[in-house]
C-alpha cells in the first residue's frame, strides 16, 4: 500500500519508498475528519496490552527516539487519520491508520508487528472539502 498526497510524483521510487512497482492495480480516498484534535495510541502487544505510546498531532520519526520499541501489536485511534512506516524515517511499508480500534497488527495488513515512525495525515488543511472528485463520464485507458 502506497499513501498519495497532494504533490507531484514523477518517478515510481518518489511514491513507492523503493519497492519496485509500476502500477496501481486499485486506489480509494483517504476518510478525512474535520477534527480539532489529532491522537494515536500504540500499543507493544497485541490486545491494548503491553508499553503505550501517545501521540496527539506530532509527526515521530523514529520511535526508537521516543522511548518505545519497534514493536507495535495494536492500536487506538480516536481521532486523526494517520501513516504508520515501518522503518525509521518515515520509510519501508506504509500502514494507513484510519479512526478505528486495531486489536492486532494484522488487521492493518502488516507482515509483522513492527512500526519504527508515524505520521499524521494533513491534506485537510489545505483543501477541506478533499481532492477526489468523480467524473461523470469515467473513461480508463492503458
Amino acid at each position: 500500500m502506497f499513501i498519495l498526497e497532494k504533490g507531484e510524483y514523477p518517478r515510481w521510487d518518489t511514491w513507492s519508498s523503493s519497492y519496485r512497482s509500476d502500477c496501481f492495480v486499485s486506489l480509494r480516498p483517504i476518510r478525512m475528519q474535520d477534527s480539532q484534535e489529532h491522537k494515536i495510541s500504540l500499543f507493544e502487544s497485541a490486545d491494548f496490552k503491553g508499553n503505550k505510546m501517545e501521540i496527539i498531532e506530532d509527526d515521530v520519526p523514529s520511535l526508537w527516539a521516543y522511548g518505545f520499541c519497534d514493536r507495535v501489536g495494536s492500536v487506538k485511534v480516536p481521532s486523526g487519520t494517520w501513516v504508520g512506516y515501518q522503518y525509521p524515517g518515515y520509510r519501508g511499508y506504509q500502514y494507513l491508520f484510519e479512526t478505528c480500534d486495531y486489536k492486532h497488527w494484522n488487521e492493518w495488513s502488516a507482515f509483522q508487528p513492527q512500526i519504527q515512525s508515524i505520521r499524521r495525515i494533513r491534506d485537510m488543511q489545505w483543501h477541506q472539502k478533499g481532492c477526489f472528485l468523480i467524473p461523470s463520464s469515467a473513461t480508463i485507458t492503458k
